[in-house]
């Protein structure tokens, strides 16, 4: 997976705030303007904080769209549809952090081959599925067993899941950037835009 440019960086999470105000708004999301270094089929995440509590958090796993697409579907559905939290109401989105997950695709993994920081995982068994992004396990500080029993308790599978024949455990690699680390270019683009 090949990193982003910051002024990529910048347009997908104008893309996403778009996106979150349309949807608040209840307007259709409007088409992204074609761009080739976001010409690309990835999956994304898409976290909103407010005051630094989550907020919402959606995201495509499978790169079943376009980068900016995902990233707007994704950011519209965490802002209304998450079903952790009520929407959000159209006074708190000016407040509202976004932080964007760009997907590596899944890959077999092992646990003694899981790096805590660069690996989010995916636990999957019987039609069930759960995953956790790299920064959960980094943010809450816990060992490798830990998020791999947490990962599968997002699946709604016993926490020891991960030791069983039967469980599919994956990982995935992010490419992870919000507006606070990119507020400069953000405010130079919105000038300039």
């Amino acid at each position: 997976m090949s990193s982003l440019a910051p002024e990529s960086r910048v347009i997908l999470l104008k893309l996403a705030r778009q996106a979150i105000e349309s949807a608040v708004a209840r307007q259709p999301l409007e088409t992204p303007q074609p761009n080739p270094d976001l010409d690309r089929r990835q999956g994304a995440f898409v976290t909103l904080t407010h005051y630094g509590r989550l907020r919402g958090c959606i995201g495509r796993i499978e790169p079943t769209d376009l980068l900016p697409r995902v990233v707007m579907d994704c950011a519209a559905a965490a802002a209304t549809r998450d079903p952790r939290f009520p929407p959000v109401p159209a006074g708190e989105v000016p407040e509202l952090e976004i932080e964007l997950s760009i997907l590596s695709a899944p890959f077999p993994t092992r646990p003694e081959q899981i790096e805590i920081g660069l690996h989010g995982l995916i636990a999957s068994r019987d039609g069930q599925r759960g995953l956790l992004l790299p920064q959960v396990a980094d943010e809450q500080n816990w060992p490798v067993e830990r998020f791999l029993e947490e990962t599968c308790l997002k699946a709604g599978l016993d926490p020891y899941a991960w030791k069983q024949p039967g469980t599919t455990i994956e990982a995935f690699t992010a490419e992870v950037f919000n507006e606070h680390e990119l507020a400069d270019l953000l405010r130079g683009n919105a000038a300039t835009s």
